[in-house]
């Protein structure tokens, strides 16, 4: 098996059924560390969103995006974004280091964490996503996160966020099937 950063397309989400998309990454492990930095509000909030996560399924959260603040600099902002972005949401699934699926939308998003050595694997599933235009956005929104991610657990300096959403927006234009 290919390792994600064996092949860089690997990075790249893919459409893995109609409306669905897929990310992963090979992070320094162990699992543990990882997990952390997708349910705890202050280290989530360095990649993603920040929010107090309940660790029970069936209770609901709210997650506030703040982009600007995941780097520094936070790059050239693309018209028609606001500074603050907040979304409701549910835990679904809560199964500590292994599997954390939360509604989005009209849809819900998984992450699946396995051990692989002394690193992670982390699958993003997407599913639910309205249409096309939404699933370029989001392939690209996640693609960033993660590679903020990554360099957040790997304690290197993250890409300026918007300059590379904007960049992998592009891509992504190319990437996801009309």
């Amino acid at each position: 098996m290919t390792t994600p950063h064996a092949n860089p397309d690997a990075n790249y989400a893919s459409v893995t059924a109609p409306r669905t998309v897929r990310l992963q990454r090979l992070l320094p492990g162990p699992p543990e560390r990882v997990w952390a930095y997708l349910t705890d509000s202050n280290l989530r909030r360095q990649w993603l969103a920040s929010g107090d996560m309940p660790a029970s399924e069936g209770s609901a959260f709210a997650m506030t995006w703040r982009n600007d603040e995941l780097t520094d600099p936070p790059g050239r902002k693309p018209e028609g974004f606001g500074s603050e972005h907040t979304m409701d949401s549910t835990v679904v699934e809560y199964d500590a280091p292994r599997r954390l699926v939360f509604t989005w939308g009209g849809g819900d998003v998984a992450f699946d964490l396995q051990p692989q050595g002394d690193q992670v694997l982390l699958t993003v599933t997407h599913r639910g996503i309205s249409d096309r235009h939404n699933m370029v956005m989001i392939g690209a929104g996640w693609h960033q996160h993660l590679d903020t991610l990554a360099a957040r657990v790997s304690d290197t300096a993250p890409e300026p966020f918007w300059d590379g959403w904007t960049r992998l927006r592009d891509e992504y234009e190319d990437r996801i099937p009309a």
